[in-house]
């Protein structure tokens, strides 16, 4: 007789609490219009569930809390660091380390050192300060992801693939000498945490190794990648994500890293280089930058933690189950309950597909930004919005730019909640959902000039905007 498959528990005890609070249904009302209809500019304490992010909010272990006494503050030579350094040689195997405050310190870096104006850096979908960082030193994203990444409905197990005829036409028109590098995201992020294979990556590498190309990861969410590789790519099944997660790494001449997630702290981050040359250069910018090549933007403290986390994602391979079965869990509720989400569930959070739950709001009315201020309302969980915001305007056109997928992404903090919080989730997705009649479009009231999504401002339609025409009168 087949065994029957048991439940998992997560692979730790809660040590210390924080309290949280729910709000009234009417107290949600005025913060979010206070907030101008942006989940960001919320104030926590007026948040019950938060999911707006996985970046520097997961809860650390009492090893890694212990590491804080002993972080050395040195300015120059801490020890704290060498620790640093040794666990990304090992875990990571990357040589030469320059560590930043953030992943966004190490994107800033990589590109000023790589990118000249008029070069073309093409990835697997845009990230949106990856992006950023890259235009900003002057160059162009040219996305080269799969067809099927940008199809929410799609289950392509490895939908974060690079398209290899893509590239190929890219270096064919651009030439590898205005392509400094290629930029391979793990698990990515905006197309709903959604891994690369193995065989793609090694492929993909060695394509730009003959062309004289480097390849640069973001493996920020490396960890879940390998995950992902080891539960749905033949030949890694009895493989640990340790051993996988140094294979990706091998196929690449450097990472940005931001710590603020795998690495399970709630600062920090590092570029991590093979060349040695290329590492002198990244940290004479470091230094104008961040700060000495021996902390960057951390203290030592930080960075003490940072290197414990490192271990700790890979001690075993429980600890990624764990973080990628609570994800599932809420996941699989919403698929249950005939919410339309992105598929495969990604490795860290689940994205609402705000097209299809709200068709009667137009892309330019800001579909996922409604929804998630939706939600907010009706539960007091936070969210983010994956979509027409996010992606900006063109800066040759200013126009906004469209993106097939307009999500709405509810992110799991590592290590922070329970799946009773997860049920809490679902329940007021699913009466959302129910009301989604109700929902009106936004209009923007003020918009930055760059990275919007982090403080743009909101209200809604009027009434008249969106009445057919016949009906106005």
């Amino acid at each position: 007789m087949a065994r029957q498959k048991r439940s998992w528990a997560e692979p730790y005890r809660i040590k210390m609490v924080e309290p949280i609070r729910m709000t009234t249904r009417k107290h949600r009302e005025n913060a979010i219009r206070t907030a101008g209809y942006n989940t960001f500019l919320l104030r926590s304490d007026d948040v019950y569930i938060d999911l707006l992010t996985d970046s520097g909010t997961s809860a650390m272990s009492d090893n890694q809390w212990a590491g804080l006494m002993l972080g050395d503050e040195a300015y120059a030579g801490s020890r704290s660091f060498y620790h640093l350094e040794e666990a990304v040689a090992d875990i990571y195997g990357y040589p030469e380390l320059v560590p930043t405050h953030q992943g966004r310190g190490a994107e800033h870096i990589l590109s000023q050192i790589l990118i000249k104006p008029g070069d073309v850096i093409p990835g697997n979908m845009y990230f949106t300060t990856t992006r950023f960082h890259q235009e900003y030193a002057g160059g162009e994203f040219v996305d080269i992801i799969i067809d099927e990444a940008h199809d929410a409905t799609s289950t392509h197990p490895f939908k974060g693939n690079v398209d290899l005829d893509k590239l190929r036409t890219v270096i064919a028109d651009a030439g590898a000498a205005r392509i400094p590098y290629i930029s391979v995201e793990t698990n990515v992020n905006m197309a709903g945490g959604q891994p690369l294979s193995m065989a793609n990556l090694r492929e993909t590498y060695a394509l730009c190794r003959q062309h004289g190309i480097l390849l640069m990861l973001d493996a920020t969410r490396a960890l879940e990648n390998a995950w992902f590789i080891q539960q749905r790519e033949p030949g890694y099944a009895k493989r640990s994500v340790r051993e996988i997660l140094l294979e990706i790494c091998s196929y690449s001449d450097g990472a940005t890293v931001s710590s603020k997630k795998d690495n399970l702290v709630n600062i920090g981050g590092f570029l991590a280089l093979r060349d040695p040359e290329l590492a002198r250069r990244a940290r004479g910018l470091l230094v104008a930058f961040e700060g000495l090549q021996t902390y960057g933007g951390m203290s030592g403290r930080d960075m003490e933690a940072l290197s414990r986390g490192i271990y700790e994602m890979v001690e075993t391979d429980d600890h990624v189950r764990a973080r990628v079965g609570q994800v599932e869990y809420l996941g699989n509720k919403l698929i249950a309950a005939g919410v339309p989400v992105a598929l495969p569930i990604g490795g860290h959070g689940v994205f609402l597909n705000a097209q299809a739950m709200l068709p009667h709001i137009p892309q330019e009315q800001f579909p996922a930004q409604s929804l998630a201020a939706a939600l907010y309302v009706d539960s007091g969980v936070r969210s983010m919005e994956r979509g027409v915001v996010s992606a900006g305007r063109d800066p040759k056109t200013g126009e906004n730019r469209h993106p097939r997928l307009e999500l709405v992404r509810l992110t799991i903090p590592r290590r922070v909640y329970t799946q009773a919080h997860m049920d809490v989730v679902a329940e007021s997705v699913e009466a959302v959902y129910a009301e989604r009649d109700k929902i009106r479009g936004l209009t923007m009231t003020y918009e930055p000039e760059d990275l919007r999504f982090f403080q743009a401002r909101f209200e809604p339609v009027s009434v008249t905007e969106v009445l057919p025409p016949r009906s106005r009168s």
